[in-house]
């Protein structure tokens, strides 16, 4: 098994590169938060881990335990059942954990949003450079003596690079047509 060290002597430049850009999206996106959204991040890992469902489960049984069992024991409860303090902080806490998860999930797809926009970009890229490399295996075939010269208008269409703008409105005149007939089906 190669050493994380031999990997990355046999990695192409250009896929090192490619993983220090995405390395350097996510250490920038660290690096931007403010003080106040790492601490709501530290928050929402303590919330999401299993532990705290565990305690959460074992303060409720207590404090449901300890309430219906006080007056056995000769105390006065401190929340008789229902347990409408209990039911107050669930209450309270539900809301201030939404607030957290949202607010986490609103920086999470910040990020996201960056990471598409690179993958789209690079797709772009990619079929750019391979529309180019198919009009330089045309040209090629073209002008070689030794290959016999045809037209092959698969290859043609394949050489010109896709304009990203009508592939958008390609796509979304297909989403549009796709939710019409879904709607006259459903309708109908």
């Amino acid at each position: 098994m190669p050493e994380p060290d031999d990997i990355a002597s046999i990695t192409p430049i250009h896929i090192e590169e490619t993983i220090k850009a995405i390395a350097r999206l996510h250490a920038e996106h660290r690096t931007s938060a403010t003080q106040h959204q790492r601490a709501v991040e530290r928050v929402t890992t303590l919330l999401g881990h299993p532990g705290f469902l565990i305690a959460l489960t074992v303060f409720v049984a207590a404090w449901i335990g300890l309430n219906s069992l006080a007056p056995a024991w000769g105390y006065r409860p401190l929340d008789p059942p229902p347990f409408t303090w209990l039911a107050g902080f669930a209450s309270l806490a539900s809301l201030y954990l939404v607030v957290v998860i949202v607010t986490t999930q609103r920086r999470d797809d910040r990020l996201a949003r960056h990471r598409e926009l690179l993958t789209l970009e690079l797709t772009i890229l990619i079929e750019q450079k391979a529309a180019k490399a198919i009009a330089l295996l045309e040209e090629l075939r073209r002008d070689s003596p030794q290959i016999h010269d045809r037209v092959d208008q698969q290859a043609d269409v394949m050489a010109q690079p896709a304009d990203p703008q009508s592939v958008l409105d390609a796509i979304k005149e297909t989403r549009t047509e796709a939710a019409h007939l879904s709607n006259a089906r459903d309708g109908g």
